[in-house]
């Protein structure tokens, strides 16, 4: 929607910029041509004023990120354990935070980022 009201804007700048150009032409509309040159030119700013002013519909601010793994043929999964205390450790306990996957345990409270031994 929000392309859709700029495109129009810019439509409306366009028109009025002629309307004003054209009013001076010897075949020109005079200030009536002004006049709706300048009402236009206003209705194109003023909608965009309105436009940057709209925040996006996103509820309070806070976006859910989902992290999906593709893991490629046959993959024995180990139990993820806590290194500090053993406990024994699920997917809901892994979090990502700044684009990495931390693994918060529940039974002692520690945090670590986890990390991926190579595989040679």
């Amino acid at each position: 929607m929000k392309i859709v009201g700029y495109i129009s804007s810019a439509i409306l700048i366009f028109f009025g910029v002629l309307f004003i150009l054209g009013a001076g032409s010897e075949s020109g509309g005079g200030w009536g041509w002004v006049a709706t040159g300048l009402i236009l030119v206003g209705i194109g700013f003023v909608i965009i004023w309105l436009l940057s002013r709209k925040k996006a519909a996103t509820g309070d601010g806070n976006q859910n990120v989902s992290v999906n793994i593709d893991l490629p043929g046959e993959v024995s999964l180990e139990t993820l354990v806590c290194k500090s205390c053993g406990g024994t450790l699920t997917s809901k306990n892994i979090e990502l935070a700044s684009g990495a996957p931390v693994v918060v345990c529940p039974y002692c409270g520690t945090s670590y980022q986890l990390s991926e031994e190579p595989k040679w």
